[in-house]
């Protein structure tokens, strides 16, 4: 666990970061871009807990938020040097769990009849808010493998997580007894 005792180090005023194994890059590098919107998803996540979501989502979004830690860890290591320092990665059994998750809920919430909008409960919306973030980071990553390769689950963690998001934004709204908002396709 890094212990941090100080917050500033001046090191960044260049506009450069330093990775995990110490290279320095520019702080619009994809691959510092890709990590830094992970970081931004699990910030809404962080506000739709501290909303206050159902109590059968609490300990799963808990549970994400970590893994997004894990999973910026995997992104601000070069695949090599994950071999030199071991660190937190995003495994298959982070996915299987997700998809775990969505099967038990859309049990509950049931089909999707629809589009939907964003919205509903203030924590369906901010739920669906990370879910549009979760998408960007998808996008972020997947250009960054396009230059650079990265773990093997990363890619595949987030397309899920989003999928994730969307069902648990549906089911903030069930279990508030509050209708999603359907798309008009004729407004």
């Amino acid at each position: 666990m890094p212990r941090i005792t100080k917050v500033y180090t001046r090191t960044g005023d260049s506009g450069t970061t330093a990775l995990g194994g110490g290279q320095r890059v520019p702080k619009e590098s994809l691959r510092v871009t890709a990590f830094g919107t992970v970081d931004e998803l699990n910030s809404h996540l962080g506000v739709a807990l501290a909303v206050g979501v159902s109590e059968r989502l609490q300990a799963p979004l808990q549970a994400i938020q970590n893994e997004l830690f894990h999973l910026g860890s995997d992104l601000c290591m070069l695949e090599e040097d994950k071999q030199k320092w071991p660190i937190p990665q995003i495994e298959a059994r982070h996915i299987d769990a997700l998809e775990h998750l969505m099967d038990e809920l859309m049990d509950k919430v049931g089909p999707l009849e629809n589009f939907i909008l964003p919205g509903g409960s203030q924590t369906s919306a901010h739920l669906h808010v990370a879910r549009t973030v979760c998408r960007r980071a998808e996008r972020d990553v997947v250009a960054l493998s396009r230059e650079e390769t990265i773990g093997s689950f990363v890619i595949k963690y987030l397309n899920r997580l989003s999928d994730a998001l969307f069902v648990m934004a549906r089911y903030e709204n069930f279990a508030r007894n509050i209708p999603d908002v359907i798309w008009d396709s004729r407004a």
